[in-house]
């Protein structure tokens, strides 16, 4: 897999302009009913750059809402010209939208918890959770600010040479070389964090092949990842080798 190519995700519930702007709202504890239009459209620009340096490819919709937002942070910042009535909030056509998506959103969850709740749900060979130990699933943005903040740390070098090649297979062989020794480690555990996966990195094409390599050992379940809760910390698992061939070879058969 070319590490510079576009890999094109695509989640159930979390991969809209929408989602994101939910996202950033909730992780900045922002009223959703009183949005501070110039802090969420920074953020929200800075996540589709990060993106953009990813090689994720983005929808149009994306740049749709950046410049809905950018619209809206000027009608906030121009006076009313002389003569016109005071208009309402530009930020109110927006809020309403976030406002109804969020009820399809939470509607969703409850039906899914409520399948859940009636299905008994089990991981072949893979580690088991006592119920205080429960994590949640990771979602694209919660990686995308994961990545960010190591970025961000870092003094990686965000030029691309031309020519510059880290094949996704080298870091696929990384991150589970990385797995197998955090097992042999004293006090040995069944995970490593993105953040030690991540480390060691010096330019943001090894960056883009790690990402790739993540995210295709997800699709293939070889791997998992989960997080502590909310916006905290998140772990990579691996699945035990047996289970994920026999899981793959179904899949290609099928």
């Amino acid at each position: 897999m070319d590490a510079n190519a576009a890999y094109e995700v695509h989640l159930d519930i979390f991969e809209g302009p929408l989602d994101l702007l939910l996202y950033l709202i909730k992780k900045n504890d922002l009223d959703i009913h009183n949005i501070p239009i110039a802090e969420i459209t920074r953020e929200y620009l800075t996540y589709l750059e990060l993106m953009k340096d990813l090689n994720l490819e983005l929808a149009g919709e994306f740049l749709v809402t950046a410049a809905t937002l950018m619209q809206i942070k000027a009608k906030m910042l121009l006076p009313t010209p002389p003569g016109e009535e005071e208009g309402g909030d530009p930020r109110q056509e927006l809020i309403d939208k976030l406002l109804e998506y969020q009820k399809f959103q939470d509607a969703a969850k409850f039906l899914e918890s409520q399948q859940e709740s009636h299905h008994d749900v089990y991981f072949r060979q893979s580690p088991r959770f006592r119920e205080d130990e429960k994590e949640l699933g990771v979602k694209l943005f919660d990686l995308l600010a994961s990545i960010r903040k190591i970025l961000d740390r870092s003094d990686v070098d965000r030029a691309v040479i031309e020519g510059e090649e880290f094949p996704v297979e080298s870091k696929i062989d990384k991150l589970l070389g990385l797995l197998e020794n955090s097992r042999k480690d004293e006090g040995g555990r069944s995970y490593i964090t993105v953040e030690e996966f991540f480390s060691g990195e010096r330019k943001l094409a090894g960056f883009v092949a790690c990402f790739f390599a993540l995210l295709e050992m997800v699709r293939l379940q070889k791997v998992f990842a989960r997080q502590m809760r909310s916006f905290g910390e998140i772990r990579i698992y691996k699945k035990e080798p047996e289970t994920a061939a026999e899981e793959i070879s179904q899949e290609v058969q099928g």
